[in-house]
């Protein structure tokens, strides 16, 4: 079977299973609704199943969140390209690609509590919202962290929760967490989030300064499984990250 018809049959299956989730919900959809929702589909099959990511579970998160409303206006025909995007304060949202292998070697499943460091946008969380059991989420700008608290709350994310902060010092009376998910780069893994980290949790965090690798930290019996997977770009972490008294773990480093 070729390429060309394995997309064409996947962008259909998943065409129906959002039709029929839509006429469970007895919400009536527009025709602009139902463009979003093919690019959507097309872009699920073109830009990550084809790459392939398989966890179901992802796949229809990535279908279903609607990526244009995390995207500035200005940027809004492009919002399903395969491309990151500028958002406001110099920030981007992350090509989908990124975003769906990201959560996707995170493991997480319906019963996980999930920390992310970088809100940004609001869209890593939506996709983990609709997999995960909760999302606590800390945006070092604070125009930013409420920019997204509100439209994860306008779209229903009742199990998101937004904090204005410094990721690098996670959110400890929350810890611990099964998974931390962290979508800004810092020189090294810092120590704070390997503490909230639980037994089996998993992070998944891109690390380095002029270059950058995406990194999985697996939490055994006390200590860390680190595997690295491939080169990305990531806007760096700032705050605390950035000072000479930051806590990384040194038994990580290079």
């Amino acid at each position: 079977m070729n390429k060309r018809l394995v997309t064409l049959l996947y962008v259909a299956a998943l065409s129906i299973l959002t039709a029929a989730c839509s006429a469970a919900d007895q919400e009536p959809r527009t025709h602009e609704d139902e463009v979003w929702q093919f690019q959507r589909d097309i872009m699920v099959a073109r830009q990550i199943a084809a790459r392939g990511i398989s966890d179901t579970a992802v796949l229809t998160a990535m279908g279903k969140v609607p990526r244009h409303l995390f995207v500035p206006r200005q940027y809004r025909a492009n919002s399903y390209g395969d491309y990151p995007l500028p958002i406001e304060h110099g920030q981007t949202i992350s090509q989908p690609f990124i975003v769906a292998a990201m959560t996707e070697l995170l493991k997480p499943d319906s019963s996980s509590r999930i920390l992310e460091i970088g809100t940004g946008s609001g869209y890593q969380a939506a996709i983990l919202a609709e997999i995960v059991d909760s999302v606590f989420t800390i945006e070092i700008v604070a125009p930013l962290a409420r920019r997204a608290a509100q439209l994860l709350d306008s779209l229903g994310y009742a199990n998101v929760v937004v904090k204005a902060g410094d990721g690098f010092v996670g959110w400890p009376e929350h810890a611990p967490f099964d998974g931390i998910i962290v979508t800004c780069a810092p020189s090294n893994v810092p120590k704070p989030l390997v503490e909230q980290l639980a037994e089996g949790g998993r992070m998944v965090i891109p690390v380095g300064e002029i270059t950058q690798e995406l990194v999985v930290l697996t939490k055994e019996a006390d200590s860390l499984i680190r595997e690295s997977f491939f080169p990305v770009r990531f806007v760096p972490m700032t705050g605390e990250a950035q000072s000479d008294s930051a806590r990384f773990d040194s038994s990580l480093r290079k």
